[in-house]
């Protein structure tokens, strides 16, 4: 997944135990930079760490809802559709741009995010933290985080702000001249190469603009396969019923095995782990076939409590989601208003006014047999300002094929990478 932001001159508890962790000296994650296996990560985290995930998640359901259901202005889709959202690369973008924030424009960043009065330096040090671990916890999935920033010639980022992004966020500034007709082919070129060619353009030609002061980029890419994965051999033709009524083909996987399960009074909840079991996605099927599916609240996602050894009846569609939408509207309905006018202070950034021209993301999922593959990129521009518990075991039947939502986590952490839906259309 991945997220880019376009920057403008403007005219200011334990963690959860591990099932069959790997042994300490299995590797578990390759570096493609120093090109050598990394030893394995074990997550401890402390409270106040703990706290910011559960803000964290809080942000992505908030997100995830408000362009699903909408805020004042009503939902950002006319009709329910296909979505896939990186929260998080969301998190890595603005967090890095927060830095260079002051004032009602830094405070309301922190509030959308859902760090309240953590500050920009706690938001910087959980960035890193979870950069540098999560994507070392399981040999068997493969979790890449990647910042950078463009910079257009005759504009000069502050010296802190630079020192932080490199420091925090691992992310380089390089200065370029944007109106030499390649700069936009570069950004692509770095998302793609991020993304393992999942999204192979995030900035349109309409949208680049050689005007600007800088863009901020976060790329996220994960693929995994299950921890049991599905035979090939059983996956059968079969209908999925759209959220719109219709009835539409597709290639339904099936198992039966035992698995994390829940219910609600209606809603069936089944989590699937990829790996060793430390990364899973929780897939949210509501119990009547026309209902649109929905997120749950955080304190509905804390709450989850899973019969552990369930015998589960799983019906499963393949399916892909490519999700572009631009994020201006949907953070200025959760409150982040002064970033996109002439209000906003960005005075720790550079010395020229500037405000969020641009904040994109754009992402892909791919679900099947084997497993799963996403990725996302987040975009911000910038520019000049002219403007569970055990039970006995039990026999249920998940039969996905109507309409649902699902989260992609990680378990030690409890963070979320990824979350979505998939209505048919």
């Amino acid at each position: 997944m991945l997220m880019a932001v376009a920057i403008g001159c403007s005219g200011d508890d334990e963690p959860q135990p591990v099932d069959n962790p790997p042994e300490d000296n299995e590797p578990t994650a390759y570096d493609d930079d120093t090109v050598r296996w990394k030893a394995p990560v074990r997550i401890a985290l402390s409270s106040a760490e703990k706290a910011m995930v559960t803000q964290s998640n809080a942000f992505a359901f908030n997100l995830f809802n408000v362009m699903v259901w909408g805020g004042a202005y009503g939902p950002c889709f006319q009709k329910p559709q296909n979505l896939i959202l990186s929260p998080l690369s969301i998190t890595y973008a603005l967090g890095m741009l927060n830095n260079g924030a002051a004032g009602d424009t830094q405070a309301q960043i922190n509030n959308v995010l859902g760090f309240g009065d953590t500050g920009a330096d706690g938001i910087n040090t959980f960035c890193k933290r979870l950069m540098d671990s999560i994507p070392l916890v399981d040999p068997r999935v493969r979790l890449k985080i990647a910042n950078n920033i463009y910079v257009n010639k005759g504009y000069e980022l502050k010296d802190d702000f630079v020192t932080k992004a490199k420091n925090f966020y691992s992310a380089q500034p390089e200065t370029r001249d944007f109106a030499d007709g390649n700069t936009r082919n570069v950004i692509n070129k770095w998302v793609s190469n991020h993304t393992n060619g999942m999204i192979p353009e995030l900035i349109k030609s309409s949208e680049f603009n050689p005007a600007a002061v800088s863009y901020l980029l976060n790329a996220i890419y994960f693929r995994a396969s299950w921890t049991d994965e599905f035979n090939k051999k059983k996956t059968h033709d079969d209908v999925f019923k759209t959220v719109s009524g219709n009835k539409i083909p597709c290639k339904m996987m099936h198992s039966e095995r035992n698995t994390f399960y829940t219910e609600t009074s209606n809603m069936q909840v089944v989590r699937l782990g990829y790996g060793s079991d430390i990364f899973t996605m929780t897939i949210f099927l509501p119990k009547h076939p026309d209902a649109t599916p929905r997120m749950p609240t955080i304190d509905e996602w804390n709450n989850l409590r899973f019969t552990t050894d369930a015998i589960v009846d799983l019906d499963l569609p393949r399916f892909k989601t490519d999700t572009d939408i631009t994020l201006n509207g949907v953070l200025e309905i959760l409150g982040m208003t002064d970033a996109f006018s002439a209000k906003a202070d960005f005075r720790n950034f550079c010395d020229q006014p500037t405000y969020i021209s641009l904040i994109k993301q754009a992402a892909r999922i791919s679900v099947d047999e084997e497993g799963t593959e996403a990725s996302a990129a987040t975009a911000i521009g910038l520019a000049t300002a002219n403007i569970g518990e055990k039970t006995e075991p039990e026999r249920k039947t998940f039969r996905a094929d109507h309409s649902f939502s699902y989260v992609i986590s990680e378990r030690q952490t409890g963070a979320i990478l990824f979350l979505g839906q998939y209505v048919g259309e």
